[in-house]
């Protein structure tokens, strides 16, 4: 990784910054990017890398229609994109029958659609160089869908589609893709999820609360990029479900039924 130019999305928090910091003590150049530019500096200068080796891009999720001038200002300051980690998105935190349409346009549109609009607009560099890597936060609901997180699930579901074929369109020229499936991982994205009407949900999940440590997160990310797997799943005994939906699907789905959001 040294030396590899990293560009982070939803770096300002969270598994992001987590992450920035384990790229950065690889040797990693990175390109951190989130709404917060602020937050943005203050990670920066936590990754105790030269200055020029760390550029800080402002950028919008929801504004994805705008994405190819952030990738020539990336290609500007270090001639290249090695690594794409989309790990910027936003959960939910409400039953559909509650939940406006809005809530869900915007949650397909930061957790899925931007997603897939900065990998397109990075996609013609790598081909060009027959090299590169595209990672993608999913998450567990993007395997097993629980009640409260429909809208969440649906995008992060869709990301596995779309990456799934992706990684078949670019097997031959030398471009790896990795879709990581966190479970709970002591965040705040319960926090900052959305509630039925879009406003912030503002409370920290139980199950969050006692997660991994984002840090021990970033170092499994780490690995799998690293090593080039197709999908890794990161947590604790929530990823067990993973593995029943394949093999005793009835069993997950009375065990779904009786999980309340928490």
């Amino acid at each position: 990784m040294k030396g590899k130019v990293v560009w982070i999305t939803g770096a300002s928090s969270g598994i992001g910054e987590a992450t920035a910091y384990e790229f950065a003590k690889h040797g990693a150049k990175l390109v951190l990017s989130a709404r917060r530019e602020e937050e943005l500096e203050r990670v920066k200068l936590k990754t105790g890398l030269n200055p020029d080796d760390v550029l800080v891009l402002p950028m919008d999720s929801e504004d994805y229609h705008h994405f190819e001038p952030h990738v020539n200002t990336v290609l500007s300051h270090f001639g290249q994109i090695d690594i794409l980690f989309n790990n910027a998105g936003i959960s939910q935190r409400s039953f559909v029958i509650d939940t406006d349409i809005s809530v869900y346009e915007r949650l397909l549109k930061i957790d899925l659609l931007s997603v897939i609009a900065l990998t397109k607009a990075v996609l013609p560099h790598m081909l060009e160089r027959k090299s590169g890597h595209i990672a993608a936060t999913s998450s567990v609901a993007g395997k097993v869908a629980t009640p409260g997180r429909a809208g969440y699930a649906a995008a992060k579901f869709g990301l596995h589609g779309f990456f799934d074929a992706l990684r078949a369109e670019v097997y031959d020229h030398n471009i790896g893709v990795t879709v990581v499936c966190p479970g709970y991982i002591k965040t705040d994205i319960s926090k900052n999820a959305l509630a039925s009407d879009g406003s912030q949900y503002g409370k920290m999940d139980s199950n969050q609360m006692k997660g991994m440590p984002p840090e021990i997160c970033a170092q499994k990310i780490f690995q799998a990029i690293l090593k080039n797997k197709a999908e890794e799943y990161i947590g604790g005994k929530e990823v067990i479900g993973v593995y029943l939906k394949r093999f005793l699907p009835g069993l997950l789905a009375r065990i779904v039924r009786k999980q309340a959001p928490k």
